[in-house]
């Protein structure tokens, strides 16, 4: 069987490659480990139907108005779009619409871990970590901080570590501090605290 066959790579790029740019752009919107290949085939074909679905009236004028004959480059721009741009926006406007309340009723957020809802937000903290052996480290997590996201493991670098004083408090900067990496292994909880950059005023 030659895969190469023009009417199968013409089957290959329409019933696949919508459904494959989905799956890959809501990948990089909510990331989460990945599926069997065999699985996210079957995913592929069924979100490309859903594409055709959607799109069925707007392909059905195209295809009676005669624009391939009359512009060519009209109807192939539309094609691209149905192959790429518009499964991006679908994708797109589906993950705004799972981060509103109303639509949480009926399905999850799309963001798993609260590890990643809190970081993802890029807001600036004063961070109290407590290790498993209960050692506590306290820093900054600023601008030029970083934590990983999800598929990978949860690691936290915090740009500055600070001193924690007898009532728990934040008393003043590591001398020399560059940051500090902390690996989820170690970690038991996260204390966040306002660092007051984030406040209007």
């Amino acid at each position: 069987m030659n895969v190469w066959d023009e009417n199968k790579l013409f089957l290959f790029i329409a019933f696949v490659v919508p459904g494959f740019v989905a799956i890959k752009v809501y990948e990089l919107l909510a990331p989460s480990k990945s599926g069997e290949s065999s699985k996210q085939l079957v995913d592929a074909i069924s979100y490309s139907c859903l594409n055709y679905a959607i799109l069925l009236w707007p392909i059905y004028l195209v295809e009676t108005s005669g624009l391939k004959a009359t512009n060519l480059n009209y109807y192939l721009f539309f094609y691209f779009s149905v192959l790429f741009v518009f499964p991006t926006l679908l994708v797109i406007l589906w993950r705004w619409l799972r981060e509103l309340e109303i639509v949480q009723k009926f399905v999850p957020h799309p963001t798993q871990k609260p590890w990643d809802y809190v970081f993802s937000q890029r807001q600036c903290h004063w961070v109290i970590v407590t290790l498993r052996n209960g050692e506590k480290i306290a820093g900054m997590y600023g601008p030029n901080s970083f934590a990983s996201s999800a598929p990978a493991e949860e690691q936290l670098y915090l740009e500055e570590q600070w001193m924690l004083n007898d009532a728990g408090g934040f008393e003043r900067r590591v001398e020399q501090t560059s940051g500090i990496i902390i690996l989820s292994s170690e970690i038991m909880s996260v204390e966040f605290m306002h660092s007051g950059e984030n406040e209007d005023g």
